[in-house]
């Protein structure tokens, strides 16, 4: 074996390792898609590191399970349209408080719709309840002190 030949083939010894090395490195990409989800104990309280599970259109096991990050939210890539389902379990001080929403995903892959809470989705009905209810109250203690008792 001439010198040249050794020296090619320690060359491709060295060389072919460090080029295939890097067929199983680690790859990644930023995606502009996805859905996210916050919840909260309280307005101002988020659920902070609490276990969730994500479930697709007619899936038996969760197609993502986690936890919450610091600030409550859960996030997802929908795969396919339909209505997906967010379970997430937050525990406090005062036990478990589970939550289920329902998200509808579109053919885009975009949010169509979502199951608000009750008083987000009747909140202005509450209200002009509320008012309506305050200034009765208004009008009967007033009624009272006019009639002397």
């Amino acid at each position: 074996m001439s010198a040249r030949s050794i020296i090619l083939t320690l060359a491709f010894c060295l060389v072919f390792p460090v080029a295939t090395a890097s067929a199983h490195g680690m790859y990644y990409r930023v995606d502009e898609h996805g859905v996210s989800a916050r919840f909260f104990y309280t307005q101002t309280d988020p659920a902070s590191y609490s276990a969730y599970e994500v479930f697709g259109p007619e899936d038996t096991i969760p197609h993502k399970t986690g936890r919450t990050d610091k600030n409550g939210f859960v996030s997802f890539l929908p795969d396919r349209a339909g209505t997906w389902i967010v379970s997430v379990a937050g525990e406090s001080d005062h036990g478990l408080h589970p939550k289920t929403v329902s998200i509808e995903i579109g053919e885009g892959m975009f949010v169509d719709s979502y199951k608000k809470p009750l008083v987000a989705e009747y909140l202005t009905v509450f209200m002009g309840l509320t008012m309506i209810l305050f200034l009765y109250s208004l009008w009967v203690q007033f009624g009272r002190r006019k009639r002397g008792g």
